[in-house]
């Protein structure tokens, strides 16, 4: 376990009792699995893995699961109305419904969770098929959001259980580096933040690293407070923001209007190559938050030597922060469907830690000027 102190990440040595060995998929709730999982793919470049629906014996949803390297998405739409899917796109759009942790003993996980306090979203279930066998339980989040445990040690299938392999051969957009969850960050409603780091202590076992207030996420206008929650290995972590006293409306606040209620703000995905991805993002229509082009002018001075180039960076946007790790490089998607809701990060770590806490007040009034332009500031 890992504990930031003086701005330094360093190991605790307590045991882990929910061992996790890191993001096994992200499951959004969207309008239009169809049409969400070409996005998706043509955008992004997921690669097309298992399907499930009516032709599967699946009658109430159909859902797409699209892969690039070790990260998931899986799209799910109702097939009728008046079901619980249904009824959460009606109310916060298309957002994300689970995040999946993969587990050794999704059984354990569940009852270890749910005797400190958890409250079951499913018990443990047993799903078995041709190649094998997979146990999903899961436990309730904040606003209408799941953690699902699972169990795929036993399975040798595309996805898991209940899906058949989907392909498209004539459809085979190329990757745009993409690798893995590297942090989901949730919007809580006022004074919840505390209560969610509760919740992640307790019955998670996780541990508070990084904590920022409303002197470190401020602008002239808006403010919010965060603090970031890791496992145990460090392999899962989960930032949480509330909204703080500001002038005016707040990203965080913003978001819980639109989304009506609490959720996850972004997902963000970790890349090798930053200034290869982005160009390529951008080039299959990505748009991304800009900041002036000022903040490269003394960038330099700000976080030392880089390996990368600085034009690219400032072509193409990048923010770039250092920690007493090293550095990271990360940029910013535009909200990825009409409600200001989700959107997405895209990071590339050089042995930073921390989350970007040099870049802000730059990120922040960039967000800003769009809420402005929708009339929402």
């Amino acid at each position: 376990m890992e504990t930031m102190i003086a701005g330094k990440v360093v190991a605790d040595t307590q045991a882990d009792f929910l061992p996790l060995e890191g993001t096994d998929y992200v499951e959004f709730y969207v309008g239009n699995a169809k049409q969400a999982a070409h996005y998706y793919m043509s955008a992004f470049g997921f690669q097309a893995l298992a399907y499930a629906g009516p032709e599967t014996g699946v009658k109430d949803r159909a859902s797409y699961v699209v892969r690039q390297n070790k990260l998931t998405f899986v799209l799910t739409t109702p097939i009728r109305p008046d079901n619980e899917i249904a009824d959460h796109i009606y109310t916060h759009g298309d957002g994300v419904k689970a995040i999946a942790l993969r587990v050794q003993d999704a059984a354990g996980s569940w009852e270890k969770t749910t005797s400190r306090g958890a409250e079951s979203h499913h018990a443990p279930e047993i799903r078995k098929d041709k190649d094998g066998q997979v146990v999903i339980s899961g436990i309730k989040l904040y606003g209408d959001t799941v953690h699902l445990f699972i169990e795929r040690k036993d399975y040798n299938g595309a996805f898991m259980p209940g899906y058949v392999k989907w392909e498209n051969p004539l459809f085979k957009p190329t990757s745009t580096g993409l690798l893995y969850v590297d942090h989901c960050v949730g919007n809580v409603g006022w004074n919840q933040m505390n209560k969610w780091v509760g919740f992640y202590e307790e019955v998670m076992g996780f541990r508070n690293i990084l904590s920022f207030d409303d002197n470190d996420i401020s602008t002239e206008y808006s403010a919010l407070m965060s603090k970031v929650m890791s496992n145990g290995n460090g392999f899962v972590k989960f930032p949480i923001n509330e909204p703080a006293e500001g002038k005016r409306k707040s990203q965080v606040e913003e978001y819980l209007e639109f989304y009506r209620g609490e959720g996850v703000q972004h997902v963000a995905i970790a890349t090798a190559d930053i200034v290869a991805t982005v160009k390529e993002l951008m080039a299959r229509g990505v748009e991304f938050l800009r900041v002036p082009t000022t903040y490269y002018d003394d960038l330099l001075d700000r976080v030392g030597h880089i390996d990368e180039d600085l034009e690219p960076l400032r072509e193409l946007g990048i923010l770039v922060d250092r920690d007493d790790e090293g550095y990271l490089l990360q940029l910013f998607s535009k909200p990825v469907q009409d409600r200001p809701t989700l959107f997405f990060e895209i990071i590339q770590r050089k042995g930073a830690k921390s989350f970007g806490k040099g870049n802000f007040k730059a990120l922040f009034e960039a967000i800003e000027r769009e809420q402005e332009a929708r009339g929402n500031l």
